[in-house]
């Protein structure tokens, strides 16, 4: 048996891909301890694993809430510094308080989401193992490919390759203050500083939740790079009430903009008035953001949720109105649902882009966001088969990808041989 610890940001995302991991590694009989903010720890006992606090000064309990209120009212590169704001705080904290609480309780080994990039610094210092854990889009970079935080369309031309370089060059300047602080840790414990950003991951094994087929073409992925498609279970969350008594068993069109950037509530109205007249239900989950009594009167008399059981939800879904977060995406394409895409910030631009770029649905920029260019992209998900035959394509990927089953055999394969684990071998 192996103690594993985690460390992931505190958001829903990650979590939900984090949580059911740890559960498939305890069903194998592993220890497993997450260690984050105290806002966390719900959800973490919820899903049956052990938790451990970490900078509880900086984030005492109900903090989160007040940050993400802030996250959800913002867009674009605004929310995208934001959240390095975040995630600077929280790396900051983790470097201090990890390395001594890993320690005591003897963890042998760590899961690193790849959004949380102290945490191979703090496996580095402990000389542990750590794998890392790709629950966005694939942040590794390389010149063939846009920055993750970009809508733009993926091309193999010159010009393409010069344009993802400066957007790196920017993406690089916004997040350098993670990066400071991880550096003076570093020379701190006399470890090597990186090189270059892709240096923070796994030297062992690097897993994403994503198929193959939903990413760009790659060229320089390590050869322990592996794509298991998704984890996602209802048995890591925490039960959700919905009245399904109100379904009419028309044809259902879920919409969502997640837990975090969904405080827009100008695009909840626009979605209303795309989807009036539709022959088809609309079900709108809020993520949290309001009281459905606190929205103004909608066209079509949607119905409207603080919260919604979505893996549920989305099997009954025809297609889904999303923020194109990168756990909503699998979950569409676990169940074989086409999207129209609403990116806002941080890596959801770049999902919205491989949503459209393998046809499994449309993207409507937020910039560019108006009821008729909306109403547009939904009649063409609702009314054209390709969308629907792409999302099946996806949704057959995915189920030959392994999934937790697959991530965990890799796992478990670095503690046991101490080495890399190459795709090809598995």
């Amino acid at each position: 048996m192996t103690h594993f610890g985690i460390i992931c940001p505190g958001s829903t995302g990650p979590l939900n891909t984090m949580l059911p991991l740890g559960q498939e590694l305890q069903r194998r009989g592993h220890r497993i301890t997450l260690f984050a903010i105290t806002d966390v720890q719900p959800k973490v006992l919820a899903a049956g694993l052990e938790f451990s606090p970490i900078g509880e000064k900086e984030f005492p309990a109900g903090s989160t809430a007040q940050y993400f209120t802030q996250l959800g009212q913002l867009k674009g590169l605004a929310a995208l510094r934001y959240t390095i704001h975040l995630l600077k705080q929280t790396a900051a904290v983790t470097l201090r308080d990890a390395p001594s609480l890993l320690k005591a309780a003897g963890v042998e080994a760590l899961l690193v989401n790849q959004g949380s990039v102290e945490g191979g610094t703090v496996a580095d210092f402990l000389n542990i193992p750590f794998v890392t854990v790709c629950s966005a889009v694939v942040l590794n970079r390389e010149l063939g490919v846009p920055p993750f935080n970009t809508d733009w369309e993926y091309s193999p031309a010159w010009w393409a390759r010069f344009r993802n370089q400066m957007g790196y060059l920017l993406l690089s300047r916004v997040a350098q203050p993670i990066r400071d602080v991880i550096a003076d840790y570093r020379r701190e414990w006399h470890l090597p500083l990186y090189a270059q950003p892709n240096d923070v991951y796994s030297q062992l094994a690097q897993i994403s939740q994503a198929p193959a087929e939903f990413e760009f073409p790659r060229q320089e992925l390590p050869p322990w790079f592996h794509f298991t498609g998704p984890y996602h279970s209802s048995a890591s969350r925490q039960p959700v009430p919905f009245p399904y008594e109100k379904l009419t068993g028309k044809p259902l069109i879920y919409a969502s903009m997640g837990t975090l950037q969904n405080r827009l509530i100008r695009v909840f109205q626009d979605i209303a008035f795309a989807c009036e007249g539709l022959d088809a239900q609309l079900v709108i989950s809020l993520g949290g953001s309001a009281d459905p009594e606190s929205l103004p009167e909608l066209p079509g008399n949607p119905l409207v949720v603080k919260y919604a059981p979505q893996l549920e939800i989305l099997k009954q879904a025809k297609f889904m109105i999303t923020h194109a977060g990168m756990n909503t995406t699998m979950e569409c394409l676990m169940n074989g649902v086409p999207m129209v895409a609403i990116p806002v910030t941080n890596d959801q631009p770049g999902v919205a882009a491989r949503i459209a770029w393998t046809g499994a649905g449309e993207m409507v920029k937020l910039k560019n966001l108006s009821v008729p260019k909306l109403r547009n992209a939904i009649e063409k998900v609702l009314t054209e088969d390709s969308y629907k035959k792409n999302a099946l394509r996806l949704q057959s990927a995915i189920r030959q990808s392994g999934g937790v089953s697959r991530a965990a055999d890799i796992i478990e394969q670095v503690v046991t041989t101490g080495k890399p684990v190459l795709a090809k071998t598995l």
